[in-house]
């Protein structure tokens, strides 16, 4: 009597470990993308101000950054704007994906009324959380 082996019936489903693969590397590629590009955002020259109580953000992720020239001039990342773009740009952001989160990179020269107007707008706009920026001592 020789061994038989049962035949799997066209019904049976079995694991399919290539689609899991192919997932991983897409995931894989969608994160390297997103955090190159929120640290681009940071890329402009602003000379952030020194704190002694200052501590650097574990997780920057899901916020907006804006920037402050030394000027008083808005940057949506490196891209610069009026009040009213900025305005606008972040009620934007709230109503498609709120909570609204920031992160403002103000230069350590700018104006005490363009950081004002700022927290204006973002407080018009119903953002949650605003971090500022800075260098520890």
């Amino acid at each position: 009597m020789g061994i038989t082996r049962k035949q799997p019936s066209p019904d049976e489903a079995g694991f399919q470990l290539t689609p899991m693969i192919d997932m991983t590397f897409l995931l894989l590629i969608f994160f390297m993308v997103t955090t190159k590009m929120s640290k681009e955002q940071v890329k402009m020259d602003v000379r952030l101000p020194t704190a002694s109580a200052a501590v650097i953000p574990n997780d920057l992720s899901h916020r907006d950054t804006i920037n402050i020239d030394a000027s008083g001039n808005f940057h949506i990342a490196n891209d610069i704007v009026t009040r009213e773009q900025l305005a606008a740009h972040l009620k934007t952001r709230f109503v498609n994906s709120p909570p609204l989160r920031l992160y403002l990179r103000a230069d350590q020269h700018t104006p005490a009324k363009t950081i004002r107007d700022f927290m204006k707008m973002a407080t018009e706009a119903g953002a949650a959380t605003v971090i500022f920026a800075s260098h520890p001592q």
